[in-house]
């Protein structure tokens, strides 16, 4: 049988259903899921009054591995369960006597290893299948950056508030897929509202976080779209003298996703239809599909495959390849005359 793919929200799901597995193995390069599990078991796996003596929390750097496996063999004092959590697991060298307790851990355990920045060498398939067949083994990926917004609407979803399509694609282009700083920044947005309007405006977003509501990704996104040369030019200017604001390393994704998804666009066989259209690119609400029929308008399709070899000359040159001293403003100054001429 399939191992079954172990979400945050399904790992999450049976936490606070109380249903503890003996070993949380949690790895990968998004810390912020493996804070988020860790800092729950922490918090409520135990009653307050039974932590002092039934949770210890160990750094990898400063034991080995059969100093956690003695610790995880202990009995909990007055107490269904003790929790050991090791942080900085990826440190622990000669891992062999975890990979042996893995095979048979104990059920009065709740053995939580966090394992940042990496995962389990490939190689040790015998360890990966222990650890899943006696509790959870999770891998924590990095958002990537199309995948952002939803991630802004559901975080703020959860908090009571709303959020408009260009206040989203704001925060995700002045902060990026550090989920941790993303869900400090959106926290302090969440503050700053009050009263029963829970609304988050681009006025909001420029107040808390700082990011122009007239300079950013999505204001250059629409001019592009639309073939605004005079607005796309003060964007492009805006960014130039102000570098801190944002570069051709922020925007190429997502000018590079939107011209993709218009190569797609020309396929689908009603394409002249909004709803028909939004369907055929997967997206949630037809509404979205307006940017692309405007886009079929304004630009060919062999225009739209110049433009996404264009993309992908610049992403090399903005890398260093084949570039020896043209700085990223004007190598965006040189893809955005590319795509409006």
């Amino acid at each position: 049988m399939a191992q079954q793919t172990v979400t945050y929200d399904s790992v999450m799901s049976e936490l606070k259903s109380r249903r503890f597995k003996p070993v949380y193995y949690l790895m990968g390069d998004e810390s912020y899921y493996i804070d988020k599990i860790s800092d729950w078991i922490a918090d409520n796996a135990l009653p307050e009054d039974q932590r002092d003596f039934n949770q210890t929390v160990l750094f990898g750097s400063d034991v080995t591995a059969s100093q956690v496996v003695d610790a995880a063999k202990r009995y909990p004092m007055m107490a269904e369960y003790q929790v050991i959590i090791v942080k900085e697991a990826q440190n622990i060298k000669h891992t062999e006597p975890l990979e042996k307790y893995m095979k048979a851990p104990m059920a009065s355990t709740i053995l939580v290893m966090c394992h940042k920045n990496g995962k389990i060498d490939g190689r040790k398939r015998e360890y990966v299948k222990a650890i899943q067949q006696a509790g959870v083994l999770f891998e924590s990926m990095k958002l990537r950056d199309r995948e952002l917004p939803s991630f802004i609407e559901r975080y703020l979803k959860a908090q009571g508030a709303t959020i408009d399509a260009k206040s989203t694609q704001m925060i995700a282009d002045a902060i990026g897929a550090d989920l941790s700083r993303l869900t400090s920044e959106l926290d302090k947005v969440l503050l700053s509202m009050t009263g029963e309007d829970r609304r988050v405006t681009p006025q909001i977003v420029e107040d808390q976080i700082g990011v122009s509501k007239d300079f950013n990704g999505f204001e250059l996104r629409d001019a592009v779209i639309n073939k605004d040369v005079y607005k796309a030019n003060l964007i492009i200017k805006y960014f130039d003298e102000n570098p801190k604001a944002g570069s051709i390393y922020a925007f190429l994704p997502l000018l590079f996703n939107y011209f993709q998804n218009l190569m797609i666009a020309y396929y689908c066989p009603n394409r002249n239809s909004q709803e028909a259209l939004a369907q055929w690119l997967d997206m949630k609400s037809p509404w979205g599909a307006r940017d692309y029929l405007t886009g079929m308008r304004n630009y060919t399709g062999t225009k739209v495959l110049h433009i996404i070899s264009k993309m992908r000359e610049m992403d090399a040159k903005s890398k260093g390849l084949d570039n020896p001293n043209t700085g990223p403003g004007e190598l965006m100054k040189e893809l955005i005359f590319f795509i409006l001429h």
